[in-house]
């Protein structure tokens, strides 16, 4: 089992971009730690802790929040500013403890495929903020998750949503207790387009199209196989649409 050899704690961004840029050794940002005490066999040599650089804070300005990249979920949970929706889906997400650990870029960063909030970002149309070498970048949650490579020698400093509109979400579970098989996630915006997500369809939280659920192949498992979850993510797509109709009459 690899052990990690060395801890850094760097006080900038700047400093902390450097030592992940470095190509002799394999190293990996450090923001709750819960995933990467999760998963000892596939430990970095080098960790760089995130927590010094001051990205903990929740501010709003207008329609737009952006929760600071080690904020934790707990803090997501707690926050008047946040949707109820994504309040709620945070709060699913783990217990306490986790939820007291666990951060908002350490969760859009592990890209964990049945994460309750990380499909309520996608649903809200999250944009995360990359620092790199060269400046900042934008992306959409929904992209990065598509395409992990983009994080490569990057830090995400904070991701933003637009807290408009009415929220709503559905799922499935074989038990209250038990992470559901599919989740679906919807955002009515003030116009009345609908965006929706879920989990349980892909490797990853994805954007859906009740029109073409036909079209996906889910990963099938103990809990459900591709049919049965094609089916769950019909039936709670239109759960949540008719949830959100009615908060908009």
């Amino acid at each position: 089992m690899t052990r990690i050899r060395r801890y850094h704690r760097p006080a900038t961004i700047e400093e902390a971009l450097e030592l992940l840029a470095r190509s002799e050794v394999t190293t990996a940002p450090l923001g709750g730690g819960t995933v990467l005490n999760g998963r000892p066999e596939s430990l970095p040599e080098e960790v760089v802790d995130l927590q010094s650089l001051g990205l903990n804070s929740i501010d709003r300005d207008g329609p737009a929040l952006r929760f600071g990249a080690t904020a934790l979920l707990q803090d997501v949970v707690d926050h008047e500013w946040t949707p109820p929706v994504l309040r709620d889906l945070a709060h699913g997400e783990a217990p306490n403890t986790f939820r007291n650990a666990a951060t908002v870029g350490g969760t859009v960063g592990s890209a964990d495929p049945e994460s309750r909030f990380l499909a309520g970002l996608v649903a809200y149309g999250a944009v995360a903020t990359l620092a790199t070498s060269q400046g900042d970048e934008r992306i959409a949650v929904g992209e990065l998750l598509e395409d992990r490579t983009e994080l490569d020698g990057k830090i995400i400093t904070g991701v933003e949503i637009d807290v408009s509109g009415q929220g709503a979400a559905a799922g499935t579970a074989r038990t209250p207790a038990d992470t559901p098989i599919v989740l679906v996630v919807g955002r009515r915006l003030e116009d009345g387009q609908v965006n929706l997500a879920a989990t349980g369809l892909a490797p990853v939280p994805i954007t859906i199209d009740l029109d073409r659920i036909s079209d996906l192949d889910p990963p099938g498992d103990f809990r459900g196989t591709p049919e049965y979850r094609r089916h769950l993510a019909s039936v709670l797509g239109a759960r949540v649409m008719s949830e959100l109709e009615g908060s908009a009459s």
